[in-house]
């Protein structure tokens, strides 16, 4: 089964940096196979013989002993992945304008008046939140807002991004 893990917070400001080779033998070094990563922001792909609850754990253990990196790793599986796709609540033509967050427990709608921040949206979908950002993240209020309730559980990634993941945890032939 390949899995994908995001890795929360690398390289991102100067901070917490770390060379996808360094994740990448990390990963290794746990006994799991076809290691690859995606773009240098933590994204990690791989096969795994038993998916359990502290694998995510696991990786950001050794990353902590190995790399002097702490970070929190959330995990999806390949068939996750594809339903994630697939749920995806935005049509947009640029992949960009449509950010997931990912979080390790079922999403919980936000206490915000969402009706503020039009024309932007989110839909909540399990461990999922689904935005659309028509202006853009860099821009994004509603971002912005989310970042205030987060207590440095979840990680975002744009949806080129999804999409490329998706496809790399898919089932190889």
């Amino acid at each position: 089964m390949r899995v994908v893990g995001l890795l929360r917070g690398i390289n991102v400001g100067g901070r917490n940096r770390l060379k996808m080779a360094d994740l990448r033998a990390a990963v290794e070094s746990l006994g799991h196979t076809e290691v690859e990563t995606y773009l240098q922001s933590g994204n990690v792909v791989f096969a795994v013989g038993d998916v359990h609850d502290r694998l995510g754990d696991e990786i950001a253990e050794r990353l902590r002993d190995r790399c002097e990196v702490d970070v929190r790793v959330l995990i999806r599986t390949g068939d996750e992945m594809a339903a994630i796709v697939a749920a995806n609540p935005y049509d947009r033509d640029d992949p960009t304008k449509v950010v997931v967050t990912f979080l390790p427990t079922d999403a919980v709608a936000p206490d915000l008046d969402l009706d503020a921040f039009a024309p932007e949206h989110l839909t909540v979908n399990g461990r999922e939140v689904y935005l659309d950002l028509p202006n853009g993240q860099g821009r994004s209020r509603l971002t912005a807002a989310l970042a205030k309730l987060d207590d440095g559980v979840s990680t975002s990634r744009n949806w080129r991004t999804v999409l490329a993941l998706a496809e790399m945890s898919a089932p190889r032939q």
